[in-house]
């Protein structure tokens, strides 16, 4: 009969145990943090991009693509002209000693004339295509760009450079933006090989022109 009352603690005893909680892990067996996730919608890594923007470039190293159609001309003309006259004559007295003068002795004129013109006419045509890529993003949402392209072509090698700011509302559906919407642009288009060596002057011809007064 004693044993019954201890069989029954022995019991709850039991019960008791199975329903508390486990005892926590020890810190070195908890997994590592996961990295936050604030959601499918906004990241913050996105900036100021909308959610209806689509693919368009809004964040740093996002490529967007410059057409370039630049096309500029300019005429300067400009001339001017002068012309001058003078002249003096004294009459002689006809006694004393200043009457061996003669009229002519005592006349002086002079001419002055100067006429100048100048012309200047400047014209530049470029076109094509170049992808940049967004290398900051502006507390405005305003994104500035730079990009660059190489090509070498039969025995030449071209460089074309472009950087500036642009705003992403002028970029189109199909992430492409005019030159001409670029703000503070710098557009740079040099190149190197035989044909650009023909179309410049010696080292000794510019040596000599550079020193020559004429």
């Amino acid at each position: 009969m004693m044993r019954r009352p201890a069989i029954l603690i022995a019991a709850a005893l039991a019960l008791i145990a199975a329903d508390d909680p486990p005892s926590a892990a020890p810190p070195s067996a908890l997994p590592s943090a996961l990295p936050h996730n604030p959601g499918a919608i906004f990241q913050a890594s996105a900036g100021n991009i909308p959610l209806t923007s689509g693919l368009r470039a809004g964040a740093v190293g996002d490529v967007v693509t410059i057409l370039l159609v630049e096309r500029t001309q300019g005429n300067v003309t400009n001339s001017s002209g002068t012309d001058r006259d003078s002249s003096i004559g004294l009459t002689p007295p006809t006694t004393g000693l200043l009457s061996i003068l003669r009229p002519t002795d005592l006349a002086m004129g002079g001419n002055s004339t100067f006429a100048g013109r100048g012309t200047s006419a400047q014209s530049h045509n470029l076109s094509g295509e170049i992808s940049v890529t967004v290398t900051q993003v502006l507390p405005n949402g305003s994104l500035v760009i730079s990009g660059e392209k190489h090509m070498r072509i039969n025995r030449g090698q071209e460089l074309v450079r472009v950087s500036g700011t642009i705003r992403p509302s002028d970029i189109s559906a199909d992430n492409h933006i005019l030159s001409t919407r670029i703000a503070n642009v710098e557009i740079e288009f040099t190149g190197r090989g035989e044909i650009a060596r023909a179309g410049r002057q010696g080292w000794l011809q510019r040596f000599f022109s550079m020193i020559s007064p004429f």
